[in-house]
């Protein structure tokens, strides 16, 4: 068992996925009324449409010595964040409304489903004030030269918890707010005989706004990896200020079957700019080692050569 407290001044302390929602749950005094507001504000928070990924985590209370026991089990499903199709997940711990303090978990490297086993103990928290506190989990993706990216968050009021009972969870992780890129939509095909690989971007939708306008111009760029190794680059035409452009452009590839397990496709949807530098909105690698949606369009390709198949993929900020 572990307890790693650390000082909020080493990193910004969250990552949290409407500002607004936020600062009111942060703005909690302890009154009833606003205690139940902020549990229904966190419940409506705990249960996304499309999450990245799963949390599994227990609860216990120590009722002699008013301790929280928050046991950080494991995750699954975690969404890619670097290049090469993983991520470097960590978990931040808080009890809301305090933020001064902060628990983290050890990073588990090139990882979607880590595995932390780690324990956190708060102490001195009699249940009447736990009761007015929500668990707040935070997951990142640790960069060694960069910030760390903010993979998603979970809440969970503690009223609504009976602590005699040594909960154990699974919880759906709330996608971070700046991790909503847009989609775009692809179809891939694959004929083993011939060794020919195609993609067809069909189309995009909700991307970032990258212009003054609150339009992008955007088009898309096609890396054919082998390993590491790029080996050949396609790319769209440009289209004028939009946020859901229609691309129907079709791209192809020899890669032998010999070949088609360590290839993999790194698609990046740009910014058009005709003064300054193109700016990448987001991107998608497709392999059978990417995330868990992207590994599933990868493995029907194959399971289905000869059969085009068509899948939406979110957009991320590797």
């Amino acid at each position: 068992m572990s307890i790693r407290p650390t000082d909020t001044s080493e990193k910004e302390g969250m990552s949290v996925n409407s500002s607004g929602a936020m600062s009111f749950l942060q703005s909690l005094l302890p009154s009833a009324e606003q205690q139940e507001a902020a549990a229904d504000l966190a419940r409506e928070m705990c249960d996304p449409d499309e999450p990245a990924g799963q949390i599994q985590f227990s609860l216990e209370y120590n009722f002699n010595s008013s301790t929280l026991i928050l046991k950080v089990i494991q995750a699954k499903g975690l969404p890619a964040k670097d290049i090469i199709g993983t991520s470097d997940p960590y978990v931040r711990v808080f009890l809301l409304p305090d933020k001064k303090h902060k628990l983290e978990t050890k990073v588990k490297h090139r990882t979607l489903n880590p595995r932390w086993n780690e324990t956190f103990y708060f102490e001195g928290y009699p249940l009447s004030k736990l009761q007015k506190s929500i668990l707040y989990l935070s997951i990142f993706d640790y960069d060694r030269f960069s910030r760390d990216d903010p993979i998603g968050d979970v809440y969970l009021p503690l009223t609504d918890v009976d602590l005699s009972e040594k909960p154990c969870y699974w919880k759906c992780i709330r996608p971070a707010e700046d991790s909503k890129l847009g989609e775009i939509l692809v179809t891939l095909l694959y004929i083993p005989r011939t060794g020919e690989l195609s993609i067809t971007l069909v189309k995009a939708r909700n991307l970032k706004a990258k212009d003054i306008t609150g339009y992008s111009d955007p088009y898309v760029k096609v890396w054919l990896h082998r390993g590491d190794k790029r080996i050949e680059k396609k790319k769209t035409r440009v289209h004028k200020k939009t946020l859901d452009p229609v691309f129907n452009e079709t791209f192809r590839f020899v890669v032998p079957w010999e070949h088609i397990r360590e290839t993999s496709f790194v698609i990046t949807v740009m910014d058009y700019d005709t003064v300054g530098r193109n700016e990448v909105i987001g991107k998608v690698v497709l392999s059978s080692r990417s995330g868990p949606t992207e590994t599933k369009h990868w493995g029907d390709m194959l399971s289905k050569p000869r059969i085009p198949g068509s899948q939406w993929h979110r957009l991320k900020s590797f």
